[in-house]
């Protein structure tokens, strides 16, 4: 899977249901995607968050890429406006906790700087699957898509390899078969929980379940899904 920064829950669920993760250091950053932004609740409606990036090529890969030298001051703006919108949560002791710690990681590399936050998550929410890192696994690294993900599974000496339901499009089961490898999609059941009284919205940043959900709750949530 690509890096995301402080994902939702559907990316958690996906790395506690397998055995191994491996995360894309060396895959190209875009800028329309979800790697150095998310979305969070702000009176009721969702508001997109960002990590300011310094301007680079385009063509750069994830691990090349710089957080902006503003990110010092930007970062403390950040952790006041999350302050101002979830102080009045029932678990922002804990989450602000964690959210803070993942923001105030003086990492400016943005992979590590991403990596450093799913650590620190995972932790929080017991999860001890083993993160793997793409570009420390012996394979032809030129190859894209389904032929790249097939040639990590094989030199991980897999036998499942799971994705998120949102590619299910990407993928043939029946090359998959032909590999020796079962292909399965994870898929979400509907989570819901109070947000200030207000209607919901679904699938926020992991920094909105932690506020209003306990970390027992969450870890419940971490198995609400069907693998088809």
């Amino acid at each position: 899977m690509q890096p995301y920064f402080l994902p939702y829950i559907g990316y958690f669920q996906l790395i506690n249901a397998v055995d191994e993760f491996i995360i894309y250091d060396n895959i190209q950053y875009t800028k329309k995607g979800w790697i150095n932004r998310n979305r969070i609740l702000d009176n009721g409606s969702d508001k997109i968050f960002t990590v300011p990036l310094k301007k680079d090529s385009d063509y750069l890969d994830v691990v090349d890429r710089k957080l902006s030298d503003t990110w010092y001051k930007d970062r403390k703006k950040l952790i006041n406006y999350l302050y101002t919108l979830y102080h009045k949560t029932p678990y922002f002791d804990e989450a602000f906790n964690i959210v803070t710690e993942c923001l105030s990681d003086d990492e400016n590399n943005l992979f590590n700087f991403i990596l450093n936050s799913l650590n620190r998550v995972n932790k929080y929410l017991d999860i001890e699957t083993s993160i793997v890192i793409s570009s420390s696994i012996g394979v032809d690294h030129s190859l894209k898509s389904q032929d790249k993900v097939l040639a990590i599974c094989k030199a991980r000496e897999a036998t499942t390899y799971i994705n998120a339901i949102g590619g299910m499009d990407l993928y043939s089961s029946i090359v998959f078969e032909s590999n020796e490898l079962e292909l399965k999609f994870i898929k979400s059941h509907s989570i819901t929980y109070n947000q200030f009284d207000g209607v919901f919205v679904p699938w926020l940043s992991i920094v909105d379940v932690m506020m209003f959900n306990s970390k027992d709750a969450i870890k419940e949530y971490l198995n609400s899904y069907t693998l088809i």
